[in-house]
Formats: C-alpha cells, structure tokens, sequence
C-alpha cells in the first residue's frame, strides 16, 4: 500500500468511527455505564469519541474538565463515577472489541546492510546476513517507545517485519529482507491485519499496559477519522 500523504513524513492515527460506535454498543448494554473519555478519549479524540457514544445509546461520561463542554454538546451527561471498559470502547486487545486506532507509516528510505553491520545507536543489532533494510517514521516521540527496538514488528507486504536496533526519537528502522517495497510505500505498527492485536506485543516488550500505549500514540500523531 502506497502511504496516502506523501507531504508528510510522520505516523498517522486512524480513528475509526463504525468500530468505535459497535464497541460503544458493547458497552451500552448496561444503561447506567460510564464511557471513560479522559485524556481526549485515550487519544483517540474527544469529539468523534463522545458522538460515538451517544449515539450508541451511552448517557453517562466521565471526562478531564477541559473536554466538558464537547462531551456535554454530544449530549452525555458529565459524572464523576468509575467508568466502563476503556480497553473494550477503544477495542484494545483482549477486549473483544474492535480496534478503533490504526497506527500506519510511510517508509522514508531503503538500504542494503552487509552482515555483521550495525544499524541505530549503539548497534544493539548487527546484520547476520546481507539483508535490505528501511528507515520508518515513528519513534519514541510520537509514542514508539525506545523498549520496542529488536522485540516487535510492523507489517509491511503481507509479513511481519522486525524493527531492529534502538528506536530514535523519530524514526526506527526495519529489516525487509528481499521484500518488493520502496521510499513511499506504507507499514502498519498496530490495529490491522496481522498486528490487528499488536499493541499486547508492544504491552509484552515495554511492561506498560495497552491503555498507556494507545493513550501515548493518540496523544502524540495526527489523527485521521475514517468511516
């Protein structure tokens, strides 16, 4: 898949707007459950969250005080008691919901690595073989912790690919192999295909949690609602 913004070389949060809504459905089978919707929607944003739910048939919320009031115009009303499941509204893994964020990204360049090469800083990883590898945007400024680096993948041209070495603050690297991809084309971190459920992988290598990590990604990329 060819990334969908070539002016901008940065990850992207895709909200969607039919999963949040089946989820916020799940959730409405108690009428007296609150949506938690604190720190803007678990950085899935406040907005499209609190509409989602109201229309799914959920009354209560509990939000921070700065999205009162755009909780309060989708028509929920604003409580301070202890919310439903955040990981099944926002379809986390093991929730039984169904993903709500997508974390895609463009690759900005590929390389031939000789064996015995290193890549990032420190070269944590070395080449055990010639290999291709590509530089990803996306690092531990934008919510891609630095404990990801040689413990998880992203999927690009159907296959899982590793990111190997440190993650930098921006960018990561990936070893593609002899894989037909090039500058422009798009990889997946999470929420899709085959890391559909690849956020428990990044809560195994990190030791945070998935609501700490989605909270983290939502709250540091662009965002983009799809249907």
């Amino acid at each position: 898949m060819t990334w969908s913004n070539p002016r901008r070389a940065a990850p992207l949060a895709r909200i969607s707007r039919s999963a949040l809504l089946a989820n916020a459905r799940l959730l409405a089978r108690d009428p007296d459950v609150v949506a938690d919707l604190r720190r803007d929607a678990w950085g899935h944003g406040i907005d499209v969250v609190a509409h989602a739910v109201a229309a799914a048939g959920v009354r209560f919320a509990r939000v921070d005080e700065r999205d009162a009031a755009a909780a309060a115009a989708a028509g929920l009303e604003l409580v301070d008691r202890e919310p439903g499941s955040g990981e099944l509204l926002y379809g986390l893994p093991g929730s039984g919901g169904a993903p709500a964020l997508v974390l895609s990204t463009p690759i900005l360049s590929t390389k031939r690595l000789l064996a015995g090469e290193g890549v990032s800083y420190g070269y944590t990883h070395r080449a055990v073989a010639d290999t291709r590898v590509a530089l990803i945007a996306g690092g531990y400024a934008e919510g891609v912790v630095r404990a990801l680096g040689n413990r998880v993948g992203v999927e690009l041209a159907g296959a899982v690919r590793p990111i190997i070495g440190r993650v930098a603050m921006d960018v990561c690297v990936i070893d593609i192999g002899d894989a037909d991809v090039a500058a422009g084309d798009e990889a997946v971190y999470f929420g899709s295909g085959l890391v559909r459920d690849g956020l428990a992988a990044w809560a195994a290598a990190t030791g945070l949690s998935t609501a700490e990590l989605v909270c983290a990604v939502g709250l540091h990329v662009e965002r983009e609602v799809t249907e």
